[in-house]
């Protein structure tokens, strides 16, 4: 993250780093949850998310006094983040609506292992055996959850798991892209590189949303209130606090309590949506969710010894 923190309204700031990466973790984890409640196209919902959650952010950027004009050199390099995003909701969006929030959440969480071998292609960082057992718990975890009966599987359902992984992908070009910024333009705060970034998002998948016929017009009062809660708690507040968190936490809590984002998505999947769940997936998700953790403890490692992840 940028040496600058985002400001934020004195009620956030003022929770301690573990009260704030918690409820931070918490409002993330409802995402998905909100883009299937919306009943929407998997791309409007991204830029209803994108447009609402730039918009508030450009208001409490006002708010506060900081600054938010936008600059063009600022904007030209937000345009690969901002495209790696767009690609990246419309992929995760799609796979949330075929194969349910909690496991396209699992599925999206795999970017660490993405960012991980970038490091190594790039960076020259090493793959240490730690990693390694990493990567292999998480499919091991994911065999459990659709691998074991991958052939029963419908065709459709089996598209929606390669989105998932597909989205990983794009939200590590997204990260790595992002916080390459954030240290070039490090008089910027994420905040105001969020807020537009979220705007030129929006203005992608707007174009995106038009390409492909789609209708803007909000069906009905749930739909906008899940539209305006998926912009609020995913794209402003959960990331205000997560970001006012990370810089005072040691790297094993951040990635603990950023754990609570998959298994707390899965959860409301199968509350909420009567996902059909045996023991042995809830034993892949658990062990998916320890590969992770293993995975994001050596990304986040990286990421404070000064090197781009």
């Amino acid at each position: 993250m940028s040496s600058v923190p985002p400001p934020v309204p004195a009620a956030l700031d003022q929770r301690s780093p573990v009260t704030a990466m918690l409820l931070g973790a918490v409002m993330i984890s409802t995402t998905s949850t909100f883009v299937r409640l919306a009943e929407v196209a998997p791309t409007i919902s991204a830029f209803y998310r994108m447009l609402l959650g730039g918009l508030m952010l450009l208001f409490l950027l006002r708010a506060v006094g900081a600054p938010w004009r936008p600059r063009w050199a600022v904007l030209w390099a937000l345009s690969l983040p901002a495209a790696a995003f767009a690609i990246d909701l419309m992929l995760w969006h799609r796979s949330i609506l075929i194969v349910g929030p909690g496991l396209a959440t699992l599925l999206g969480n795999l970017q660490v292992f993405f960012m991980a071998l970038a490091g190594w292609l790039l960076y020259r960082e090493r793959l240490s055996p730690r990693f390694m057992a990493g990567v292999l718990l998480a499919f091991a975890g994911l065999w459990l959850l659709v691998g074991r009966s991958w052939q029963d599987l419908g065709g459709d359902y089996r598209f929606g798991v390669w989105l998932g992984v597909a989205t990983a992908l794009a939200y590590a070009v997204y990260m790595l892209s992002f916080r390459g910024i954030q240290r070039r333009v490090g008089a910027a705060s994420p905040m105001y590189l969020l807020c537009w970034c979220s705007l030129l998002c929006a203005l992608m998948l707007g174009g995106a949303g038009l390409a492909e016929g789609q209708s803007f017009a909000i069906p009905d009062l749930r739909s906008g209130l899940a539209l305006l809660g998926l912009a609020l708690f995913g794209q402003v507040l959960g990331w205000l606090l997560i970001s006012q968190a990370m810089p005072r936490l040691d790297a094993s809590m951040v990635g603990l309590l950023l754990l609570l984002q998959p298994l707390l998505a899965f959860g409301m999947d199968v509350v909420l949506f009567a996902r059909p769940t045996d023991a042995l997936d809830w034993v892949g998700v658990a062990v998916s969710a320890l590969g992770i953790f293993i995975g994001s403890m050596r990304a986040t490692r990286s990421d404070k010894a000064g090197h781009s992840t």
